[in-house]
């Protein structure tokens, strides 16, 4: 059983230097298109799911001060740097690269 068992994973191995490398570049630039055209449909992923959050965050910072409790000043911070990660992430990172996300 143990000579079966070492036979099947032997025939399952890997070929070692016979790789093929012709087709590198052009599955690279295929790649390459592929992540650009996603990165349309992300973008707005991101932003409908970031209004999401910076709605329920607003209810909750409306709600806590109504309220009294304490850190809503962390609370209000906190959200202020989300959406500022969201315009970063979606706008100037890829404008840094040379990339322009456009609808």
């Amino acid at each position: 059983m143990c000579a079966a068992l070492a036979s099947a994973v032997q025939s399952a191995s890997a070929k070692c230097g016979n790789v093929d490398y012709s087709w590198g570049a052009d599955a690279l630039a295929m790649m390459h298109d592929y992540v650009v055209t996603m990165m349309v449909s992300l973008v707005y992923l991101v932003y409908a799911i970031s209004s999401i959050v910076a709605i329920i965050s607003a209810f909750q910072i409306y709600y806590k001060m109504q309220i009294g409790e304490d850190g809503v000043t962390k609370n209000i911070t906190t959200l202020i740097g989300a959406i500022l990660f969201i315009i970063g992430a979606t706008i100037v990172l890829p404008a840094f690269f040379g990339y322009q996300v456009s609808g």
